[in-house]
């Protein structure tokens, strides 16, 4: 959310070996979608322009850690949700890549729902006291796997190569060059292993001081090194409206950015939830820069963000989420307003060519020296001729500790974990971040800090 997340993935990427070997699925889909692409600043369906009208979704948040696209008694009830609320677009934050999901991905997409998976997990993720170290070969081949599990679905939308790494303490912008690393041996990885084009892109946190620089980052360098969209966390419109917000100051900053733009979490419960930002999301002010966004979130967790609750939700851990849906009093106001504001017919004036943004320089509040990135570990490099294998699932042994893995080079400025201030930032990337960063910013529950902590992994 707005605070600082520690959910990322980090990485480099080196030429790729051998020719690119085709996917072969292993079971025929119920129904296929034309799959979402790029195309200037936007996304199209086909020839027809893309919006995002979508919803957070990660039942039981982190004290579970569970996937709920591979358990059908879990997904099922919610797609059926899902549908009445007339979403396109889910955003799901952890899946076990060692499991099947076929049964799950096939209902969204005969419900026609596309899916945004973020590719790490809380063991599988970068440390931020050690983005080096923790960008490693362990890593990278849990993050491929995830790549392995759903590239095979036509609805699979795209993956996030990380979340809120990024925040406002300025120790934390170092962490940049193996973020967009990442992006970059996640693209690579899909082009050698012959997968279809999926978008790659980055979920930042919306901090007024590096928000432009992060994002110009994101789409600076060569072709290559870009990332195909670039999303961030936006809390601060309260029931009010356009101007107010503060999103037409948002809108003007991002005119003429050159790769698509969306809100990867938007929401605000200081007021009562009445959810106009679908009005502007949708409206000509917004549509030639913006793709539209996903509301945080589907299930009501402690933060009191849902707009569902699910009963025994919240027992044992979170562990078991099959239990009874409620819908909450916003769950009837979203839909109404999905309903009310629906989607241009026209393509909102996006523009029709990508350009890259030039790398910002170092300054009080963007400690990156070079647009220089890491190269790949060693060990990684044969991952994109041969696979990634099985997996590690959400049980793994983690990759935190497999720091002789690690990359033997450094983009930028390797972080030193330590703020400005002298003080050790939180460590690392996983599901959502919990450093209160941002004017307004909601508090993110964090079911799991305790563990990661000990572990040396982040919690959302």
């Amino acid at each position: 959310m707005r605070t600082a997340a520690l959910l990322s993935a980090v990485g480099a990427a080196t030429a790729v070996h051998g020719n690119p070997t085709a996917t072969v699925r292993s079971k025929p889909r119920a129904t296929e979608l034309e799959p979402i692409t790029v195309t200037g600043n936007a996304f199209f369906k086909g020839n027809e322009r893309f919006y995002i009208r979508g919803i957070d979704y990660q039942p039981g948040g982190a004290a579970a850690n569970v996937d709920p696209l591979a358990d059908p008694d879990i997904c099922l009830k919610d797609i059926a949700k899902f549908k009445k609320l007339g979403v396109n677009v889910i955003r799901v934050y952890s899946t076990d890549n060692s499991l099947d999901h076929d049964e799950c991905m096939n209902a969204l997409a005969d419900a026609g729902i596309y899916v945004v998976l973020d590719a790490n997990n809380p063991l599988y993720s970068i440390n931020r006291e050690d983005p080096h170290g923790s960008y490693n070969t362990p890593y990278l081949q849990s993050v491929f796997a995830t790549i392995d599990a759903f590239a095979k679905y036509s609805n699979t939308m795209a993956f996030f190569s990380g979340n809120e790494v990024i925040h406002d303490l300025l120790n934390t912008t170092r962490t940049a060059p193996y973020v967009k690393a990442t992006d970059r041996d996640m693209r690579r990885y899909i082009k050698a292993r012959g997968y279809r084009k999926i978008p790659v892109g980055y979920s930042a946190a919306d901090v007024t001081t590096n928000r432009m620089q992060t994002a110009h980052y994101f789409n600076c360098g060569s072709d290559e090194e870009r990332s195909d969209f670039f999303a961030f966390n936006d809390y601060s419109w309260c029931s009010t409206d356009f101007v107010t917000s503060g999103w037409n100051k948002k809108v003007e900053d991002f005119k003429g950015y050159g790769i698509p733009l969306f809100l990867s979490e938007y929401g605000c419960i200081d007021n009562p939830r009445d959810f106009g930002e679908i009005e502007s999301l949708m409206h000509r002010n917004m549509t030639g820069v913006y793709s539209g966004g996903l509301l945080y979130e589907y299930s009501m967790e402690p933060n009191n963000y849902g707009i569902v609750k699910i009963k025994g939700g919240q027992d044992n851990g979170g562990a078991d989420q099959t239990g009874e849906r409620e819908e909450l009093p916003e769950f009837s106001a979203f839909a109404a307003a999905l309903k009310k504001w629906p989607a241009p017919t026209d393509d909102g004036g996006y523009t029709k060519t990508s350009k890259a943004s030039e790398c910002p320089t170092k300054d009080a509040h963007w400690d990156v020296e070079s647009s220089v990135l890491p190269d790949t570990p060693e060990g990684a490099l044969k991952f994109f001729e041969e696979g990634a294998g099985k997996g590690p699932g959400l049980k793994g042994p983690g990759s935190q500790w497999a720091v002789d893995q690690a990359s033997t080079s450094s983009g930028g400025k390797s972080s030193s974990g330590t703020s400005e201030d002298g003080e050790s930032s939180s460590s690392s990337a996983a599901i959502r971040g919990s450093v209160p960063a941002l004017d307004k910013a909601p508090f993110v529950i964090s079911g799991v800090v305790l563990l990661f902590t000990l572990v040396g992994a982040a919690a959302f």
